[in-house]
């Protein structure tokens, strides 16, 4: 059975598009959030945004050339744009590597990084590399980024991506990310942008809402400690890890932090971003979560417009 989903439409039958196309999902979101704001968010869609390149060109230089497709700015990024096109094969600063399309809300945790030259970075799940050439443009291409991936189909993407914005430092690897576990206290900042059940992406693509299933999270919970606990041991003294979803599901996002809050010294800071965010669950579903965790970023669509996306950034003392 199709089900037609009109972002326009009566708020009353974007719930019961959900709830046809799948029930479990419909449930879920209604303990996650479940108000009539969410759910218009979750199928309005989504506003296209751009990072411009500094390693390629000036931000003013490319503000300049695309400033009648430029809609706005993102408040969170100085070098992040909203444009009104989305065909990027017909903007010239895309094929050169001068912008990268890339979500708003994902240009957030390389911006929490605290990136400077010289650094040793690594990226433990890193195609199609939308945030790796954001590292690399912090770090001025100076210093060392592993761009790590354990899918092979997913590493010519990357490596694209790669020659395209001009990233001369990243040296790309294909490992089980929880593999750098053992390289204990090596690298000055670690990202885990784990893999996930993408609820957050519904606005993007409402086949995400089809695809979601509970079982899957369980599995994805369990892969994105253990890739956590990887980036932990493998950061420095002094040294932070992020970690980031799109996805709203507390076993994937709150969960995943308080279970390296309760088995490590790790300590979480505040995201201090012009970014506003929902309050991160402190108990769900009958579990109940460190306070710390009210540290964390929740982006739902409707807070800021972007897609649904969590934040967490640690410090190894």
């Amino acid at each position: 059975m199709k089900v037609f989903i009109d972002p326009d439409g009566d708020i009353e039958e974007i719930k019961e598009a959900f709830r046809l196309i799948n029930p479990e999902l419909y449930e879920r979101l209604l303990k996650i959030d479940g108000s009539d704001e969410f759910f218009r968010y979750m199928v309005k869609p989504l506003r296209v945004s751009v990072r411009v390149n500094t390693l390629k060109a000036e931000v003013d230089e490319v503000v300049e050339n695309l400033k009648e497709l430029i809609t706005g700015r993102v408040p969170w990024c100085e070098e992040g744009f909203y444009l009104s096109i989305d065909e990027f094969s017909r903007i010239p600063e895309h094929q050169l590597g001068l912008i990268f399309s890339q979500e708003a809300a994902s240009m957030i945790p390389p911006l929490v990084m605290e990136l400077e030259p010289k650094m040793t970075v690594l990226d433990i799940a890193a195609s199609p590399g939308a945030k790796t050439t954001q590292i690399a443009q912090y770090l001025q291409n100076e210093g060392c980024i592993v761009a790590n991936d354990v899918k092979h189909s997913r590493i010519n993407i990357l490596i694209s991506n790669l020659q395209r914005c001009g990233v001369l430092i990243a040296k790309v690897t294909v490992k089980d990310g929880r593999y750098f576990g053992r390289f204990r206290n090596r690298f000055d900042a670690v990202l885990v942008d784990a893999p996930c059940s993408n609820m957050g992406m519904i606005r993007k693509n409402y086949r995400n809402i089809r695809l979601w299933k509970m079982r899957d999270c369980y599995g994805l919970s369990k892969l994105q400690k253990s890739l956590l606990m990887a980036a932990y041991k493998a950061v420095k003294p002094g040294g932070v890890v992020v970690y980031s979803t799109c996805t709203l599901e507390p076993i994937e996002n709150e969960e995943v932090v308080d279970y390296i809050l309760r088995n490590t010294d790790a300590e979480i800071e505040e995201v201090n971003l012009p970014v506003k965010g929902v309050e991160p669950f402190t108990k769900f579903d009958g579990k109940e979560y460190s306070e710390e965790v009210r540290k964390c970023l929740r982006l739902h669509p409707q807070s800021s417009d972007t897609e649904g996306f969590f934040v967490a950034k640690l410090r190894k003392p």
